[in-house]
């Protein structure tokens, strides 16, 4: 190990920053979010810097380096554009016993600064010895994707219960049994959205620990995340959907979750299809909730995979319903839902100025198509978003010209939206039916209708 990574408590303590441009006020932004006093050290400042000087505790000395400026200094920074100075900082702070980091220049450092990232009080330091700062960034951006937004919110609440759990179970093994289930648990998940309330926290805590003393072996607790996988492209996953897919132990998907999705999904996570044709349920919607509820009673960590949203015409509100009554933990994560993901694949702007000024996201299959306003949907300036609407394409169109659209109003379908092999067709709903069978039109499709189509034909030829 070339050198060792410590952490530096720097509260209240002086540290010298050597340099005014843009290199030294980003290490001052750095050292002040730790609570150092910074002496900041150049004949001129740049605007950003010098807000920062302004900020209580800092001195600016305005002149060049002198080893006289390390005095009461536990650290300093040489960040200037000079080498020379840089090396004069760095012989400096050797002599006086002062650690010496010198942007860019190993060499002339006794210390150097990692790559951060910051879930404080959870931090993770990530450094290449100097050799390579473009990986050391490349790997920090990897690890934030991994590491949860309110990971350090986390690390606060265990933190504040520490002693209470001490406490309770004297034991070290037994304690690290508790922390390792807390952290794996449905309120951890919870904790993590930041939607939690401290009475509800405390009540879930003050339950889990119950459980860990109760005589026999502890019981897991279950819960059931309901997951959005977008559109299709398994690089639309969001992050939380990501994290979540990775700690899952089984997960329930459907016909729209595509392979390249679920080859996210933690290697040993069991899959389970549940999947429903139109017109031909291989799983009931009651028969899905009783899946979701069993599993989570076993102690599952239950990943329910949905396409596009889970509360955009997928059955996500009638699951977080059944469960919610189940008394069952659930977390909903969001997803891009297809609508959005179409027609960002194909170019087409939903809303756009003086051509649509609203837009609206239908599903006109079986016996509630009639219940739609269909006038509405015919009106001029305003796109609407037919889900599903491949199989119902000639019924659609002639709903829309009955009620008043224009035959020569634009439409375009996108099919398998996001994936290889997408497919954008674009007509006029007095053609986009024939359009679509000479195409031999599959399913997953969205039919978009309004003016804002046209941009579809601007990008992609008529298939």
């Amino acid at each position: 190990m070339d050198y060792l990574p410590v952490f530096l408590d720097l509260r209240g303590r002086r540290v010298l920053l050597v340099g005014g441009g843009a290199v030294a006020a980003r290490k001052a932004e750095l050292l002040q979010e730790a609570g150092a006093l910074l002496r900041v050290v150049a004949p001129e400042r740049c605007p950003e810097l010098a807000r920062m000087c302004q900020r209580p505790g800092t001195e600016y000395i305005a002149a060049a380096f002198q080893p006289t400026h390390l005095q009461g200094c536990v650290l300093a920074i040489a960040a200037t554009d000079r080498g020379e100075v840089n090396l004069q900082v760095s012989a400096a702070g050797r002599a006086a016993n002062v650690w010496v980091n010198a942007v860019d220049d190993p060499a002339a450092s006794t210390c150097l600064m990692p790559a951060i990232v910051d879930r404080s009080p959870v931090i993770v330091a990530i450094g290449t010895g100097g050799a390579t700062p473009t990986l050391a960034r490349r790997l920090r951006a990897q690890i934030e994707a991994i590491l949860p937004a309110r990971l350090g919110e986390l690390a606060r609440e265990a933190g504040r219960r520490r002693s209470q759990v001490r406490a309770a179970l004297p034991a070290l093994p037994a304690r690290q049994r508790f922390w390792e289930d807390f952290f794996d648990s449905a309120l951890a998940q919870q904790l993590l959205t930041g939607r939690l309330d401290a009475a509800a926290a405390d009540a879930g805590f003050a339950a889990q620990l119950d459980a860990a003393l109760a005589p026999g072996p502890l019981a897991p607790a279950g819960a059931v995340w309901l997951i959005g996988a977008g559109p299709g492209d398994p690089d639309l996953l969001t992050l939380r959907a990501q994290q979540l897919l990775q700690q899952c132990d089984v997960v329930l998907y459907d016909r729209l979750v595509p392979a390249a999705v679920l080859a996210r999904v933690r290697r040993d996570a069991e899959r389970v299809f549940v999947g429903k044709e139109p017109g031909r349920h291989r799983t009931t919607q009651q028969r899905i909730h009783e899946l979701l509820i069993e599993r989570a009673r076993r102690g599952q960590r239950v990943a329910r995979l949905k396409g596009g949203d889970p509360m955009v015409f997928a059955r996500g509100g009638e699951e977080l319903t059944a469960l919610t009554q189940a008394g069952i933990p659930v977390v909903v994560v969001p997803g891009v839902t297809a609508a959005l993901g179409a027609a960002s694949a194909a170019g087409i702007p939903l809303t756009h100025r003086g051509v649509a000024q609203s837009v609206c996201f239908v599903t006109a299959m079986g016996e509630a198509a009639a219940a739609l306003d269909w006038r509405a949907l015919a009106a001029p300036l305003h796109t609407v978003v037919f889900y599903m609407g491949a199989a119902q394409l000639p019924q659609i169109v002639a709903r829309l010209l009955e009620q008043g659209a224009p035959a020569g109003r634009s439409v375009a379908i996108v099919e398998h939206a996001t994936l290889p092999g997408q497919r954008v067709l674009a007509g006029t709903l007095d053609t986009i039916a024939a359009t679509a069978a000479a195409a031999a039109l599959g399913a997953p499709a969205l039919l978009i209708v309004g003016e804002v189509a046209e941009f579809a034909g601007s990008r992609h030829k008529q298939e």
